[in-house]
């Protein structure tokens, strides 16, 4: 786990309370294993197993040498020396948006004299976290080392709320697990002055009144190419990296090569590799981190370096038959000669809820966490830098509200394809023949519902949820459910009327307070990608094999800039996605595709799913024997266990609910038995986070 620290003050100095610079004999505290990057008066550390080339710092200095402005980068950056520089000056003048402006994944820390500004960025893969402390304002890239420094507490209304409604920032708020940590919002950049706090967004904000100008398809589609072709290249031209400290090969074993021992021992392969699951995202980033054009040192000016392959890693899961369309086309793909293919089988030992006793403590608690083991089996077979296709979905796909966006924007001809293909989709019955009306209807009624009333009326449905929530069944029921202001989650019909009352809550203040109101379909996609991109994160702490770096370049600052300007007409017809992406390696001098490439393949993950929860049913019965959840009044232990036993015999209940269910127990549970804590030094935190349990938080739920 990789983190960044730092804190304002009011005074130059914390003097007893502070950590300082090097050569002080009076620090007092400061994190574990930490890289001073500069010190007092307003100190900033990297923490963990940074690369050198991960950390860049540009300085501005007098004619004395003394800095009068810094700017640090840290994570996967392309921008030059010069350009590093160009951007600090521009800080200085307080354009933050040119921060934010380079290929890559990374984040920026400005300093300014005694001005102090951190940019998060706009997927919220890269968040940022703060908290009043020692009479300024410490922040971190990651919320448990400042629930540590403030020896924080349970936020139960928070664990309520990401149960409740996960896709509404309005119920989640600015908060975290952890209270008194706050997460400033995508987008956003956390500007400290001598410990006061502002948080500013650095992004144009569209009028509701009038929609913004449009690209044409064709002008957007290529601006999408160029970001996503210039985020892969920024990985590809980073110095290579191979593993630190290789565990020592057994020897030959029967049945096994040397990358299969290899990924036994949990090590990654040097060099570059890529998902390959058959599916669009994958595939687009393995074949053009394969060939793209105009690399240095490449052969013929192609490929990932002179005689160097790319790894592509296709898993394939023994379990279930129903993905050998994707496995053929992952091979026919993994024809090309600039490919090394690499298929990694596994049974019941890496479906969903396998090995749940093992596994690291992560910052936040997400349903990746109950496929953890599955994924680390996966990227154990992968290379040091390795491709993920996360995101793209999210990106590039549009979310169901967006429908009302077009009526609000009078183009209701552009609502047939996308209604008509989720008619196309129901089974045939006499309810199909009615599904284009009912979705008209209610994307009309969203354009019509204005945020407070919208809002409003989810906070009044919302403690009805656990009675009244219906189960998903088909693509058209889950984009009317979608065609809404805010809706409850998977998991909110497990949930107890308290909890769901103190959510109700959250939003009916949300509701009368002000902000700067976007239009709903926008509204919902952003929320949407947010929590994947929080789901992401934590799958990557969850799944991390040391050395290894996952690359996800559809959640790049400059690659969701780009498909946000995709026209709304383009993003909600049938197969936008793949259509997108193919254009993207045309581009790129590829052009020949299997068939049946791009098509969704939601249903066996849906099936793995289940089959996962039926194979340890009586571990997660152990799991919620005597939850935690149900100690801190979210939950009620016998519903739950009922709701499982119910679910692996076939009864079409939302599966994400209960993996969410048994991602935020399990999360609890290593929380609560965590020993150590993230600070050192003589004015440590004589506590860990959570130190005083479950209980105490309870009663706060119950006020």
């Amino acid at each position: 786990m990789r983190w960044l620290v730092g804190w304002s003050s009011i005074a130059a100095s914390f003097g007893t309370v502070g950590a300082v610079g090097a050569g002080d004999e009076g620090r007092t505290v400061h994190p574990v294993g930490s890289q001073l990057l500069w010190g007092d008066p307003d100190p900033l550390w990297a923490v963990g197993d940074w690369r050198p080339d991960e950390i860049r710092i540009s300085t501005l200095e007098t004619a004395e040498g003394t800095p009068t402005a810094r700017l640090a980068v840290l994570g996967c950056c392309a921008a030059t020396d010069e350009q590093l520089r160009l951007g600090l000056l521009a800080a200085r003048g307080g354009a933050l948006r040119h921060l934010t402006a380079w290929a890559g994944s990374y984040t920026a820390v400005v300093q300014i004299g005694r001005r102090v500004t951190v940019v998060g960025d706009l997927a919220g893969a890269r968040p940022v976290f703060y908290t009043p402390w020692a009479g300024g304002t410490a922040y971190a890239t990651a919320a448990l080392p400042l629930a540590d420094l403030i020896e924080a507490q349970l936020d139960i209304g928070h664990l309520a709320a990401l149960l409740a409604c996960p896709e509404t920032p309005e119920a989640l708020r600015d908060g975290t697990p952890y209270v008194g940590v706050k997460r400033i919002p995508p987008g956003h950049a956390l500007i400290l002055r001598e410990g006061s706090r502002e948080i500013t967004g650095y992004e144009p904000v569209a009028s509701l009144a009038v929609a913004a100008p449009q690209l044409d398809p064709v002008s957007a589609v290529d601006g999408v190419r160029d970001a996503l072709v210039e985020a892969v290249r920024a990985r590809l031209t980073a110095p290579r990296h191979a593993p630190e400290s290789l565990p020592p090969d057994p020897g030959p074993v029967p049945g096994m090569g040397p990358a299969e021992r290899r990924a036994a021992r949990g090590a990654p392969v040097p060099g570059i590799g890529a998902d390959l699951s058959g599916g669009s995202a994958s595939a687009t980033l393995a074949l053009l981190a394969a060939g793209l054009p105009g690399l240095p040192g490449t052969l013929l000016g192609h490929g990932t370096g002179a005689g160097e392959r790319l790894l592509a890693v296709t898993f394939n899961d023994l379990t279930t038959r129903d993905h050998e369309d994707e496995l053929e086309r992952a091979a026919v793909i993994a024809a090309n000669p600039r490919l090394h293919h690499v298929v990694v089988a596994a049974g019941e030992e890496a479906l969903p809820y396998a090995d749940l006793g093992s596994g690291p403590l992560t910052d936040e608690p997400a349903a990746s966490l109950v496929v953890a083991e599955r994924h680390r089996r996966r990227l154990a077979a992968g290379s040091a830098d390795h491709f993920v296709g996360d995101g793209a979905r999210q990106v590039l796909d549009a979310h169901p509200a967006r429908l009302a966006d077009l009526l609000m924007d009078r183009r209701r001809r552009h609502l047939l394809r996308p209604v008509a293909a989720l008619a196309r989709a129901e089974r045939p019955s006499a309810h199909s023949l009615f599904v284009p009306l009912t979705v008209y209807r209610a994307a009309r009624r969203l354009a019509r519902t204005s945020y407070r009333t919208g809002l409003e009326a989810a906070a009044a449905r919302l403690p009805d949820a656990n009675r009244h929530t219906p189960g998903l069944d088909t693509p058209a029921d889950a984009s009317l459910a979608a065609l809404t202001w805010s809706r409850p989650g998977p998991a909110a019909r497990w949930l107890t009327g308290e909890a769901l009352a103190e959510v109700s809550v959250r939003l009916q203040e949300a509701a009368i307070r002000p902000t700067s109101v976007q239009r709903p379909g926008e509204a919902r996609a952003r929320a949407a990608l947010a929590r994947h991109a929080a789901d992401h994160r934590v799958l990557e702490q969850a799944a991390e094999i040391r050395s290894q770096r996952l690359h996800a370049p559809f959640l790049d600052n400059q690659v969701v800039r780009a498909a946000r300007a995709l026209p709304e007409s383009l993003r909600v017809q049938p197969g936008a996605r793949a259509a997108i992406l193919r254009r993207v390696l045309a581009g790129a001098g590829i052009h020949e595709l299997p068939a049946g490439w791009g098509t969704p393949s939601q249903a066996t993950s849906t099936a793995v799913s289940r089959t996962g929860l039926r194979t340890a049913l009586p571990d997660l019965i152990a799991l919620f024997d005597a939850p935690l959840l149900a100690d801190a009044g979210l939950i009620e232990a016998r519903v739950v266990r009922k709701a499982l036993r119910a679910a692996s015999e076939g009864e079409p209940l939302p599966l994400d609910g209960l993996a969410d269910l048994a991602a935020t127990e399990l999360w609890l549970r290593r929380l609560v038995s965590r020993r150590g804590t993230c600070w050192t030094g003589s004015a440590a935190p004589r506590q860990r986070a959570v130190a005083g349990g479950v209980a105490p938080a309870r009663r706060t739920l119950q006020r």
